[in-house]
């Protein structure tokens, strides 16, 4: 066998399949894209899913790609098995309607075995495949020559999610040999594909031909599909000859490095390893995630994020590393990972400073946490109780963080039990609530042969013209081919049409279809992108449309013009946000329309007012300067040099369109733009925050809704000047803070004598003092304005020592206050204010509480006042 790094069986896996005829799709983001049903790309096939359900037909149905991917279902495994992980790597090959079962079986035995790849010894494979598919089991004896022992069939190899593409597969695993044993020779568990640590799985290949139905019936697809799955991590430590997936070239850096800083050295102890492997491992997926635009936080994505490094940062305090550390990994995970993927150093200055702010956040908390758990233990010895309840532990490593393992080790060593099971409920019970918050899309779309088999040519013509005479090509009508449409909607495909299909954040262009003698046939209300590339158009139609007849094309032209405007200042805005608050300012979506435009980015923080202002002032300075806007077609690495930005979830084919206004903004788009920023306008931000974990969103307006915003707002300033008595609006600032400061002055002199009234009334109702059972109580219902002013009469009640008990009542309203304070005396009788607030506070519709000397309530009863009082005295005189 090959001794070979990571960085190069990656490659090689690439250039085998890329010598197979496949295209390398580039790893995506970590974030899905227009997918709610997953919160992180889980897999290589992940990011494909459109080519398998056929939303789109791809250039080259070969695909090969090297895919990061997040699963975080069995966080808490990471570090104690040989081979969890948070971010991992998947290699595969895809072929969407090309080869099947015998070209995806013999490749990957090549790839495997063959002297100029990765050179495995043959013996020490085996496979296992689904009992009922008998092609595969003789793919893998007649045309590979494995033995027939070397061939296990599984029942559960059969791939399935539920409604959708489904198909047998079958699995590769490597025989690590006999030194890898961890179970009996007569376990039944001692085979490949059983749960064992001698036999590793390294690859799947899912034969994907049926359609799952929701009926729970299996057809079989339209085309076809092959999804290989390779670990790279499994293959790296087979080669590398690493007992664990941690001790390759992937991980084995950062664990060096926090061997560094924690003066600890791993291999020693089987605690201690497990702590390096948790650090290695997270500090991965954070660096990858957050590079990616994921932010730490209370929710989704965020909350996996703090989760993770949390339970870092709590493994490096068991290393004896009591500082923020996890920063300074960053740059060793960017070295590692560098050759294949750039992102992490690119971004290393905004990732280090993201997990560092997070992790000084956290270390204040830490020792909040410890002492809720050193408080909760004394409460255990006090109620004599042998175990911590799973809700508390629970509660632990929700909120502050605490690693479980952690929680019961100390747990333990102060001599009690943990409730393992009620803690695992707990999580059952979290996890339920997170999937039931997640979308019930489908994750998966089924095959429809209609759209995918229509391959006509359709060219887009809108850059050059918004007119268009064109042959009507394709007409669909309820899911079926038709050669003519009298009325209703219908979907259509043209010739050539100047109709732009919604893509990229711009709308859809809207507009008309006429005979040549400009008769209206039809309104087109949208247009989408069919699986070939097609515009398809979504129209309403009025009078007869017929295939093979030839109508104009006609867009709407104010429409088009208004987005125009919009789409070109959302690049003025994206370049002003890297300007102002930095590069890492990403673009995480936007919607451009004929009204508004709506642009999504990343940012770790608040947006000022007076970042806003600079953004949108450097917008203003682009129109102002009239720069000619330019568009070019060339190829996607001459269009990197020129130093274009790539759009957020967009993919780019060999040719590209790069917009630039002035060598200021560069962006790859396909979408339309002004020829000169001057056409834009007016630009202003309308809104500004934060839509979840460290994504916000700005909303503006261009040219005539900006127009109209501004008249809008000037409209309420003249209402404003009419209502302050302004004769010039340059005034009105001054007529409001004289308004402001005279309302301060009033509630000042109202203050002043709400509490000479209060003062008075304390006069007359601290005069009335009774006895019940040697307690001396007074109360009173008294007419101030809320509670603070309760207080104040109790201050002045006890300053005085005027009696034992003070129990008054205040209502405005439909609200009602009550307040009871007992003195030393009465609190030494058992007559204690909190309970004394417990009973009377129900004759008020309300309830309260507090301490034993004072205590307070609040209602929705005035009428029960009295009662309230009554009630009082009665409880006074049965104590």
């Amino acid at each position: 066998m090959k001794q070979l790094s990571s960085a190069q069986i990656r490659q090689m896996y690439l250039d085998f399949f890329k010598e197979k005829g496949h295209r390398i799709e580039p790893s995506a983001s970590l974030i899905p894209v227009n997918d709610p049903t997953l919160l992180w790309i889980n897999s290589g096939v992940a990011t494909l899913k459109k080519y398998f359900d056929g939303s789109i037909v791809p250039e080259n149905p070969r695909i090969t790609n090297a895919q990061k991917s997040i699963r975080t279902n069995d966080i808490e495994n990471v570090g104690k098995t040989a081979r969890h992980h948070t971010m991992f790597e998947m290699l595969g090959n895809f072929s969407i309607g090309d080869y099947f079962k015998k070209e995806a079986v013999v490749w990957a035995w090549e790839f495997l075995t063959s002297p100029q790849w990765l050179a495995f010894d043959p013996e020490k494979l085996f496979v296992t495949v689904y009992p009922e598919d008998t092609e595969a089991k003789r793919l893998w004896i007649e045309e590979v020559g494995l033995p027939e022992d070397h061939v296990i069939e599984l029942q559960d190899n059969f791939w399935d999610i539920g409604v959708g593409p489904s198909g047998p597969c079958t699995e590769i695993f490597y025989d690590r040999g006999e030194a890898f044993n961890d179970v009996a020779e007569d376990d039944p568990e001692n085979f490949p594909g059983g749960e064992n640590e001698r036999y590793l799985e390294i690859w799947n290949l899912v034969f994907s031909e049926f359609n799952h139905k929701p009926d729970n019936t299996y057809v079989p697809l339209p085309n076809k599909n092959i999804d290989t799955g390779m670990g790279l991590e499994r293959v790296v430590s087979i080669i590398q000859n690493a007992p664990t997936n941690f001790e390759t070239d992937l991980f084995m850096p950062i664990i060096q490095a926090v061997e560094a800083l924690s003066h600890v050295k791993y291999g020693d102890d089987t605690l201690t390893d497990t702590s390096f492997k948790v650090i290695a491992d997270h500090i991965r997926a954070l660096s990858f995630a957050i590079g990616d635009g994921a932010l730490p936080s209370n929710e989704g994505r965020g909350y996996v994020l703090r989760r993770l490094l949390r339970r870092a940062v709590m493994h490096g305090q068991k290393l004896g590393i009591k500082e923020a550390f996890l920063y300074k990994m960053v740059p060793v995970v960017g070295q590692i990972m560098e050759s294949y993927y750039p992102e992490v150093v690119e971004n290393q200055t905004f990732i280090q400073k993201v997990v560092r702010t997070e992790e000084e956040r956290f270390h204040e908390t830490i020792n909040e946490g410890m002492d809720i758990l050193q408080q909760v233990i004394t409460e255990l010895k006090e109620s004599n109780q042998s175990e911590l309840e799973g809700s508390i532990i629970f509660k632990l490593y929700d909120t502050y963080g605490f690693p479980v393992e952690l929680t019961e080790e100390i747990v333990e060593e102060a001599g009690f039990t943990a409730d393992h099971v009620g803690f695992e409920q707990a999580m059952t019970a979290q996890r339920e609530r997170a999937r039931a918050a997640r979308s019930k899309e489908k994750s998966m779309g089924v095959q429809s042969s209609l759209l995918t088999d229509i391959t006509v040519d359709s060219e887009y013509v809108g850059y050059e013209t918004l007119t268009q005479t064109s042959e009507l090509l394709v007409l669909i009508q309820d899911e079926q081919l038709v050669e003519g449409v009298v009325t209703d909607e219908a979907q259509a495909i043209f010739a050539k049409t100047p109709f732009y299909a919604e893509m990229g954040g711009q709308v859809a262009d809207k507009g008309v279809i006429l005979t040549a003698d400009h008769q209206l046939v039809a309104e087109v209300i949208d247009v989408k992108r069919a699986p070939n590339g097609q515009h398809l158009h979504q129209l309403r139609v009025m009078t007869p449309l017929k295939v093979g007849e030839t109508y104009l094309l006609q867009v709407n032209l104010a429409h088009h013009h208004s987005v125009l405007k919009n789409h070109t200042a959302t690049h003025l805005l994206h370049k002003a946000l890297k300007e102002v608050l930095g590069e890492h300012a990403n673009q995480a979506g936007s919607l451009v329309t004929a009204d508004y435009l709506r642009f999504d980015f990343t940012h770790f923080g608040q947006v000022t007012s007076e970042e806003l202002a600079k953004m949108e002032r450097l917008v203003e300075e682009k129109i102002w300067e009239s720069i000619p806007v330019v568009t070019i077609e060339t190829d996607i690495d001459s269009a990197k040099e020129m130093g274009a930005m790539a759009l957020f979830g967009e993919k780019y084919g060999k040719k590209v369109r790069v917009v630039n206004v002035g060598d200021w903004s560069i962006e790859l788009c396909g979408g339309n733009h002004v020829t000169n920023t001057e056409a834009i306008g007016l630009f202003k931000i309308t809104s500004e925050s934060g839509i979840g974990a460290g994504v916000r969103r700005i909303e503006a307006v261009t040219s005539q809704k900006a127009y109209e915003f501004f008249d809008a707002e000037e409209n309420q300033l003249l209402q404003i000047a009419q209502i302050v008595k302004s004769s010039q609006l340059k005034e009105v600032v001054n007529k409001v803070e004289q308004l402001q400061q005279q309302v301060k002055d009033l509630q000042k002199e109202n203050e002043q004598l709400l509490s000479k009234l209060a003062n008075q009334q304390a006069g007359d109702i601290f005069k009335d003092v009774k006895e019940a059972n040697g307690i001396t109580y007074i109360t009173a219902q008294v007419a101030v304005k809320d509670m603070n002013q309760l207080r104040q009469l109790a201050d002045q009640w006890k300053q005085k020592e005027l009696s034992d008990v003070l129990v008054l009542a205040t209502a405005s309203g439909d609200k009602v206050n009550l307040l009871v304070a007992s003195n030393q005396t009465a609190v030494a009788k058992g007559v204690k204010a909190g309970d004394l607030i417990k009973a009377i506070a129900p004759k008020v519709g309300g309830g309260g509480g507090g301490r034993p000397d004072m205590a307070q309530a609040g209602g929705k009863n005035p009428a029960g006042i009295p009662n309230a009082l009554a009630e009082a005295v009665n409880w006074l005189n049965q104590q």
